[in-house]
């Protein structure tokens, strides 16, 4: 009988014994829901079985693993009572997940459907809540890809078969849910009733589905709209469109078609044009002498910046690029995290009313000192570097806080222009799995940190949890105050970076804290054909991250 010790005791159960009825005896001992677990440092699903000794530890909803669970299974639900609903109704519906706003996730009907409004919403949030209370088991078996393919082929999954099409491995796991078949890029809850709390809403002719956040899995959040968010979202989807791409197996089936320069040079062509687009609008306000980039870790911020820069010269104004990382304050008073390590995240860290005052004297024409803060002796130096600003000058300032009001809150809102900037990922693996946006940005900075600070990809993987945290405290809640949003991504970037981050994650060991992350990004960059660095211009945004640009990064 093997002896397992779970969440620090020991126990002896069967073998044979699933995860699930574990899970259930020690569910009233964990706060949040039990999603998944790691057995023997292997993540595991709980339907999975004991078969040997070892260690078992829970993982619940609020941690990312297990809320990523809720939600491909909240995903599996929904598509399934939209084919419920079809076949009740003689029609063909097809959901496409297209992207998330918030914690709900943007959805599109195709097919038999000529509105999504109110009734077709709460038809969905019907059939859903039939499926929940049923309790249905979610079941998974292996398939030779061929069938896999042929499975999809039948229930029409068209971007499923192209996705399988570039499968390297020869089986492919398969989840069942009451007849219906689909496949998820990550692990399942074991049975529908565990995703108890959703809202089906209508939304700008689609739906949205609201799931409850992994800071708060037992409570359902009114959905917060965020139209700036979502049109930039919507515009990269369209952008999709023009070159036929919206999934990863048609990006495959691009970059195999011997089209993919064409391609590249599309997608960098409406970026540039939006870029323009933006200066044109800092120029219109009239008055704009301050413009605020901010945006998470590796968005490209460096890069657009620059790339801004030329296009306000197109229009006859002079731009000045600095950091506001050069307004930290001296190390003795930058603040410390719980860790016990300094916090430059913080707007604490910032000098705000030495950064104002400088900002408010180059308003009213005078002359200042630039400072250049020095991270080795931890304060502002001083090297001679003296500016005032003309009638045509513009100071493009990059800082995470930029978006913060109390950075700039000396300074008349006529001269500021607010800007923020992520990778805002609209490429899916297929019509049922998203990418994260966190996920392009992580894969950006692993290759980014090992080829300028030459960081390990684990170090970057391990470190990333506080980058992210850091991004929700002080960066996010800022993203609607802005004039405008850009979109860094790039539809083709992940089979850039492929050849780039794979040797990076082969190299951390298994026992290391990152090598299940490692393991999910490695396999997540099999889905991808990799594209060679040489289609891509000197000036993209992709530069930044795998070198090779023309703007000093």
């Amino acid at each position: 009988m093997p002896t397992l010790f779970v969440n620090g005791e020991q126990r002896q159960y069967e073998k044979g014994t699933s995860f699930l009825r574990i899970a259930q005896e020690f569910q009233p001992k964990v706060k949040a829901r039990i999603a998944l677990c790691y057995y023997n440092s292997k993540m595991r699903e709980l339907t999975k079985k004991v078969d040997k000794d070892g260690v078992l530890t829970f993982i619940t909803t609020k941690d990312a693993p297990g809320h990523a669970a809720y939600a491909r299974t909240a995903t599996m639900m929904l598509v399934k009572a939209a084919n419920d609903i079809g076949k009740k109704e003689g029609r063909n519906f097809r959901v496409k997940v297209e992207f998330t706003i918030g914690k709900a996730y943007f959805c599109t009907l195709h097919g038999d459907v000529d509105t999504v409004d109110e009734e077709m919403a709460a038809k969905l949030q019907t059939e859903m809540e039939k499926i929940r209370d049923a309790a249905l088991p979610i079941t998974k078996k292996t398939y030779p890809i061929d069938d896999a393919i042929a499975l999809f082929h039948y229930q029409g999954m068209r971007d499923k078969e192209r996705l399988f099409h570039y499968r390297r491995s020869s089986t492919i796991n398969v989840y069942c849910l009451d007849g219906f078949y689909d496949y998820f890029y990550g692990y399942m809850l074991p049975s529908t009733d565990y995703v108890d709390l959703f809202e089906v809403l209508p939304y700008k002719g689609g739906l949205l589905l609201n799931i409850p956040g992994q800071e708060s899995p037992d409570e359902l959040t009114p959905f917060t709209d965020e139209p700036k968010l979502f049109e930039q979202l919507m515009l990269s989807t369209k952008w999709g469109d023009l070159v036929d791409i919206s999934t990863v197996g048609d990006l495959n089936d691009k970059i195999c078609s011997g089209n993919v320069s064409d391609m590249i040079l599309v997608q960098e062509a409406l970026q540039e044009r939006r870029i323009g687009d933006i200066a044109e609008q800092i120029v219109n306000k009239g008055n704009v002498k301050f413009v605020l980039v901010a945006g998470p870790s590796s968005s490209g911020k460096t890069t657009f910046a620059h790339r801004l820069g030329v296009q306000l010269r197109s229009f006859g104004k002079v731009p000045h690029i600095i950091s506001m990382d050069n307004w930290f304050v001296s190390r003795d008073k930058t603040p410390i995290d719980i860790d016990g390590n300094y916090n430059f995240d913080v707007i604490e860290a910032l000098d705000l009313d030495l950064f104002n005052a400088d900002m408010s004297a180059l308003l009213a024409g005078e002359t200042i000192d630039l400072p250049t803060y020095d991270f080795r002796y931890g304060k502002r130096v001083y090297k001679g570097n003296k500016m005032k600003l003309g009638e045509s000058d513009i100071l493009i300032i990059e800082g995470i806080h930029g978006l913060n009001p109390r950075t700039s809150e000396d300074l008349p809102e006529e001269n500021k222009f607010r800007i923020y900037i992520s990778a805002l990922t609209s490429l899916n693996v297929d019509g049922h799995n998203r990418i994260p946006t966190s996920d392009t940005r992580l894969l950006r900075r692993i290759v980014r940190d090992a080829r300028i600070r030459s960081n390990s990809a684990e170090m970057t993987i391990i470190g990333w949890k506080k980058v992210r945290e850091g991004e929700e405290k002080n960066i996010f809640p800022y993203q609607n105050n802005v004039d405008a949003i850009f979109n860094s991504n790039l539809i083709y970037e992940q089979a850039v970076l492929k050849q780039f981050a794979e040797p990076l994650l082969f190299g951390i060991p298994q026992n290391s804290p990152a090598y299940y992350e490692a393991k999910r990004l490695l396999k997540f960059l099999d889905y991808f054909v990799g594209v060679d660095t040489a289609s891509l211009p000197a000036n993209s945004i992709c530069r930044e991250f795998v070198g090779g640009g023309c703007f000093p990064v």
